[in-house]
């Protein structure tokens, strides 16, 4: 029977308007809490037409009610009790930014439980409890959202998930750790050695007290673990990643790489091979024009290499109160947007694709294919060329020799820029090398990535 177009769109208008508000829960109202409730609040109006519906924060639990009451006013309920929101059948998701892994996954996994949503920046969490979390949200036909966790203000998740929806990846590399980006910057820039850049970030607070996780390498593990499983579908597998920070980073090799026409960064990559995958952190030289040696202070970028799109690279703030309260209210607003759907339709949960990639392992260590810098302390300045031989005979293809500027308290010094070799092989012709007459000292190798197609 023919309907009038206008009477049929009636009860579509008023459908649409009794679309109810989107309640949410916050559990922690620090630096990232804070700033999602004032970004919710001063662009409430854009927010909900973009989501299509009303996003509010109706409770709050946080240690320092007193504190929490001076943010958010008596607008929002406020508890001590993080079970009580994650619980509350007044709450439709719930936000999870108070950090840690142990009452954190409890929380998150009783929300699942009471059928909520999840939103997180926890990344932490993701990385160690993950593969339990997402499938009890996948039994649940909840959400799970967690762009805030990776990097921050880049939206790189959805980047993976939707606007490279129609590629096959083949590697991410990133810098998604500012402090450690702080840190390689001013030895760069300002000649200082790792303390004393390291004491710089924590006076004007890039770093912790406790700087540990950003400068072990740690905090970047944790991301890069997810960037590899939203790039590849393969599971969480952070334990399995070969992990090295910053900490025994010298001043010299900072200047040598200058020197061969390179910047050191601390780099997370994951790339797919025939036998496995990469998943490392590590500091490595990358060639000065290119990009991502312009990426400085606490800046993050990361770079995607797909078989349509090419490379593709990605550059935003890696820490900030509003910084990552924008990637937690993007998440929000896909909530808002899916919640009431079918299940199928919500953004996939890490490892729904994983039966195409669970077969391939992650790679050790000594399987890696690389290209590498080595610095060999050695006694004289003519004895470059037995240096390249020793190389030779342990059949390491070398591109580059040459000797290091001088600095003051140093000795002679080569260095090698390496072809690429497995880091096994690489090994064992260092270790010859190390018992050469010529050399005088430890030899120092770092890998070399030139993030090419």
């Amino acid at each position: 029977m023919y309907r009038d177009p206008v009477e049929s769109l009636e009860p579509l208008h008023h459908r649409q308007a009794a679309i109810r508000t989107l309640r949410v829960g916050m559990i922690g109202i620090g630096t990232v809490g804070s700033g999602t409730f004032r970004v919710l609040a001063r662009n409430r109006a854009d927010i909900a037409a973009r989501a299509g519906r009303s996003i509010e924060l109706v409770m709050v639990a946080a240690r320092n009610l007193e504190r929490a009451a001076g943010i958010v006013g008596d607008s929002v309920a406020l508890t001590a009790d993080a079970m009580h929101v994650a619980t509350h059948p007044d709450v439709d998701v719930v936000v999870e930014v108070a950090g840690g892994t142990g009452p954190a996954r409890d929380w998150v996994l009783a929300a699942i439980a009471h059928g909520k949503h999840v939103v997180t920046a926890n990344k932490a969490l993701l990385a160690v409890h993950g593969a339990e979390i997402f499938a009890a949200a996948r039994e649940k036909g909840v959400i799970v959202a967690y762009e805030g966790a990776v990097a921050v203000s880049i939206p790189i998740i959805k980047a993976l998930r939707e606007g490279l929806a129609a590629n096959r990846i083949e590697w991410v590399a990133g810098i998604i750790n500012g402090t450690t980006n702080f840190i390689l910057s001013k030895m760069r820039d300002e000649g200082l050695d790792f303390a004393a850049a390291l004491a710089q970030a924590q006076a004007l607070g890039y770093a912790e007290a406790d700087p540990s996780f950003d400068i072990e390498g740690i905090d970047a593990a944790h991301k890069l673990t997810l960037l590899a499983a939203n790039a590849f579908g393969m599971p969480l597998r952070f334990a399995d990643a070969q992990v090295e920070g910053i900490t025994a980073l010298q001043g010299v090799d900072v200047a040598c790489a200058e020197q061969l026409g390179y910047r050191i960064k601390l780099l997370g990559v994951a790339r797919r091979q025939a036998a496995g995958v990469e998943l490392r952190v590590q500091p490595v030289l990358v060639p000065a024009a290119h990009l991502m040696a312009h990426v400085n202070g606490s800046m993050n970028a990361v770079m995607v290499k797909s078989d349509a799109a090419g490379l593709t690279m990605y550059y935003g703030a890696g820490a900030g109160s509003e910084q990552t309260a924008s990637a937690v209210i993007a998440d929000l607003v896909d909530v808002a947007r899916l919640d009431g759907v079918h299940a199928a339709q919500h953004v996939p949960h890490l490892g729904v694709h994983a039966h195409a990639t669970n077969a391939l392992a992650v790679l050790p260590r000594a399987a890696v294919h690389t290209s590498h810098y080595l610095r060999v302390p050695v006694h004289a300045l003519d004895q470059i060329q037995a240096i390249a031989a020793g190389l030779a005979e342990r059949k390491v293809p070398v591109r580059q020799v040459a000797l290091a500027a001088e600095r003051p308290g140093v000795g002679p010094q080569v260095l090698v820029l390496t072809g690429p070799v497995e880091q096994g092989a690489l090994d064992l012709a260092v270790h010859a090398l190390q018992a050469r007459a010529e050399v005088a000292g430890p030899v120092t190798t770092l890998r070399v990535e030139s993030l090419e197609g």
